[in-house]
């Protein structure tokens, strides 16, 4: 399916969550357990709140697709893009799935995902970008870190996780997500 096409898609199907491989499949998924809408909302929130008062980048909840590099289109459950580079893009390319890998992205496990499908997804934000991913696993408690250049990081049952220093000061609190 092309660009085109996919974004014709998603404006007919505006309630299913929908992503693009990097080879064009498209890729349907059922919407969130409430459970796990509720957790997706708190990292949102927390991650929202630093960036307003950090002032350097823009946040973005799971509803919002990116482009990336490899021509994948993907929605993470939580992004973050510096300012600059998001004001870089145009009008135009912020109204749609903007080609643009966001700097941070976090991914929370969901009773229908995989471990193994999640940790391709993310070295596939790091292949593209990405300067820092967190995957969390609530099902073993376990948080994989992901930066560029490095084998990903296992925290086991950690309280909370920092950003730093990709994300100066932001520190996820992972009571309510747990």
């Amino acid at each position: 399916m092309t660009e085109e096409q996919f974004y014709e898609f998603c404006l007919a199907n505006r309630d299913l969550r929908i992503e693009r491989s990097a080879s064009g499949e498209v890729i349907v998924m059922p919407p969130a357990f409430s459970d796990t809408g509720n957790r997706n909302f708190n990292i949102a929130l927390q991650l929202g709140s630093w960036s307003e008062l950090d002032g350097t980048g823009l946040g973005f909840d799971s509803s919002a697709g990116f482009t990336l590099p490899n021509g994948a289109t993907r929605s993470p459950d939580a992004a973050w893009i510096k300012l600059e580079r998001w004001n870089a893009l145009t009008e135009k390319q912020k109204a749609s799935f903007a080609p643009i890998c966001p700097d941070f992205v976090i991914e929370l496990r969901s009773a229908s995902d995989t471990v193994s499908s999640l940790q391709k997804k993310m070295e596939e934000y790091i292949a593209n970008g990405t300067l820092l991913g967190w995957l969390i696993d609530r099902q073993n408690r376990q948080v994989y870190i992901y930066r560029p250049y490095r084998e990903p990081e296992i925290l086991n049952a950690p309280e909370t996780i920092s950003g730093d220093p990709e994300l100066p000061g932001f520190v996820l609190v992972m009571a309510k997500i747990w």
